[in-house]
């Protein structure tokens, strides 16, 4: 069926006026699909954690205190933090790099690659926890070439950053690698004929476009990091004060029965990790704002 004409001689040249006619959406309106997105929020993420703080909330304050904050449980926070802070910084370089050669160069092999990246994704944490250890032991390939040099990774604190590393991965490139195709090469050759170094194309072109992008990729894999569980515990040796993460002493507390303080230690890590991650998302937006001016 032809439309009818709807624009409007102005002298000039007709312009286009507006059309009372609007084009339905494939899903429903804004009322519906709010109405049911709140929903879905509460009852997956809000329900859960409210739960969470009202049971830490049946424990005295000197009791939450002396559960949430004692010598172990901030040894635990201490290595869980660091080692997902130092793990999402060594994938935010690598997984730059990673995504960088996925979309600027094609090579045979390239959707292996791709498919390897994701392997993380859909192997269990706990047989990469099997494997890691098995790597990095004294005895494994990789345990033993450095075993004599001195070097222990296994059973570590250092292991604890390979198995964070491992399974962080794939969130920076991923986040990365499709706002870097948006990026085409054309700008950087047209930096490079303005006289720009490689240098200075990549500092003053590519990192603004990319770098929210990069910064959700470092927040998505602190996060998996701080939970990890599964991959971590038998890597890392799970020594109280050296090699506990906060997820395995949650885990003793409910072996133990004792519930109020599993919640006590989960309330703490999850402030701490909001908290992070709403810095994280305040950089975000600082650079993204940055980039637009």
């Amino acid at each position: 069926m032809d439309l009818p004409d709807i624009s409007v001689d102005t002298g000039g040249g007709r312009r286009p006026r507006r059309s009372s006619f609007v084009q339905p959406s494939v899903i429903p309106g804004f009322g519906l699909t709010f109405g049911f997105t709140l929903a879905w929020l509460c009852l997956i993420v809000l329900l859960p954690l409210s739960a969470l703080f009202l049971r830490a909330t049946g424990m005295s304050w000197h009791d939450f205190l002396e559960v949430g904050f004692s010598t172990r449980a901030l040894r635990a926070y201490q290595l869980s933090f660091g080692a997902s802070l130092a793990a999402g910084a060594v994938n935010t370089v690598s997984g730059l790099i990673i995504a960088w050669v996925l979309v600027r160069y094609s090579f045979p092999g390239k959707r292996l690659i791709g498919a390897l990246v994701d392997l993380p994704f859909a192997l269990p944490t706990a047989v990469a926890g099997i494997a890691l250890t098995a790597l990095y032991a004294q005895n494994g390939w990789i345990g033993g070439l450095i075993a004599p040099l001195g070097v222990k990774i296994a059973f570590t604190r250092a292991g604890v950053v390979i198995a964070l590393i491992f399974i962080g991965l794939p969130f920076v490139v991923r986040s990365v690698e499709p706002v870097l195709a948006d990026v085409g090469a054309d700008v950087e050759e047209a930096a490079a004929t303005l006289g720009a170094t490689p240098l200075q194309t990549f500092r003053r072109v590519i990192l603004p476009a990319i770098g929210p992008a990069l910064l959700t990729g470092f927040a998505l894999a602190f996060a998996r990091g701080v939970g990890e569980y599964g991959s971590v515990i038998f890597i890392a040796g799970n020594m109280p004060y050296r090699s506990e993460i906060a997820p395995l002493l949650i885990v003793t507390q409910l072996e133990q029965f004792d519930y109020a303080g599993a919640t006590a230690i989960a309330s703490v890590m999850l402030v701490a990790a909001f908290v992070v991650l709403l810095f994280v998302n305040l950089l975000q937006r600082w650079t993204r704002k940055r980039g637009v001016a």
